[in-house]
């Protein structure tokens, strides 16, 4: 796994370990005292959760999620996905849906005055606007990664501690 500059909004990677399941979590337990005021382990089941520190976060810091399966041959199976903070990519989404919802009502309110021949430009206007909003969302969202990267790039030296 190599976090690169062209990384997805969520990238997801899905690594085998030869290390055992509950070498896994006693590492993490391990670690998380050494490493706490800087990061943050979370460990529920077979989910472990890697965060900024408070001190370091900011909104646009990653995090990143680990789901750890033991496989039949004794190896471990582990999913990871980057993300944002949950609480930033929450409202990302409700904005999404906000301005999607705007610009299907006001398409709406257009073909209708379209079809009774009265003036619409106003309503072409908002979902012109629209459009724009969601393309501003999306490159915000582009540019929060980018910020991020250098801080997702410590979470993968941090699993990497985990996995040896």
């Amino acid at each position: 796994m190599e976090i690169d500059d062209q990384l997805p909004l969520r990238y997801r990677f899905y690594k085998v370990v030869s290390k055992s399941y509950e070498a896994i979590l006693d590492s993490c337990i391990q670690l998380k005292e050494t490493v706490e005021p800087d990061y943050k382990i979370k460990v529920a089941g077979h989910h472990i959760w890697l965060h900024v520190g408070l001190l370091n976060r900011e909104k646009y810091s990653p995090h990143l999620h680990l789901e750890i399966e033991k496989m039949e041959d004794g190896n471990t199976s582990i999913r990871g996905l980057y993300g944002p903070d949950p609480v930033l990519w929450t409202l990302f989404i409700f904005l999404h849906f906000v301005v999607a919802g705007i610009f299907i009502i006001f398409s709406i309110i257009t073909f209708s005055k379209w079809s009774l021949n009265q003036p619409f430009g106003f309503d072409l206007l908002v979902m012109f606007a629209m459009v724009n909003i969601w393309f501003l969302l999306y490159f915000i969202a582009r540019l929060n990664r980018k910020k991020g990267l250098k801080q997702a790039k410590e979470l993968e030296v941090l699993f990497n501690k985990i996995i040896e």
